[in-house]
């Protein structure tokens, strides 16, 4: 595991975030054709109901990002999950997935969503959503079904 990290809200436009958003998006369009590419960029990432975080280790050096968009007051989409490659391996993805869920927990919503790509270079992520209880689920919001994407939900447990 990395060393000591942290997981804060921060500003996409930051250099060295808008620097990994840059790879991450680098990477989606390489991938995902134009009219499937739904990674958002630094003003997307900006923009209404929208919260982004980073996990960062000590001195400050960026390891993740990460961020959840509000659909409606129950409703959650997981957006722009991306981890250095560095920093790739130690555990990173599943802290930031376990920030971001622990947030939509404390604002309420009662489901949270996903859309990541159907390639097999998106395997690891959907086995890490799979692993938080994650299940495939049809289209959401404005997304429509397409052989490029995997769409995917998770019920949070209202009971306290």
């Amino acid at each position: 595991m990395l060393e000591e990290l942290t997981i804060a809200a921060d500003d996409p436009a930051r250099p060295d975030v808008a620097a990994l958003l840059g790879a991450h998006l680098r990477f989606t369009t390489s991938i995902s054709p134009p009219e499937d590419m739904h990674a958002l960029d630094v003003d997307g990432l900006s923009g209404p109901g929208m919260s982004f975080f980073s996990a960062r280790a000590s001195g400050g050096r960026l390891a993740a990002v990460g961020a959840i968009k509000e659909l409606d007051f129950r409703h959650g989409e997981l957006k722009s999950m991306h981890t250095a490659e560095a920093a790739r391996g130690q555990g990173i993805a599943r802290m930031m997935l376990a920030h971001l869920l622990a947030v939509a927990s404390e604002r309420g919503y009662e489901r949270v969503s996903l859309e990541t790509g159907s390639h097999d270079v998106f395997a690891p992520a959907r086995a890490l959503y799979r692993s938080a209880g994650f299940i495939v689920c049809e289209p959401f919001a404005n997304y429509r079904p397409s052989a490029n994407s995997v769409f995917m939900t998770l019920a949070l447990n209202r009971a306290r």
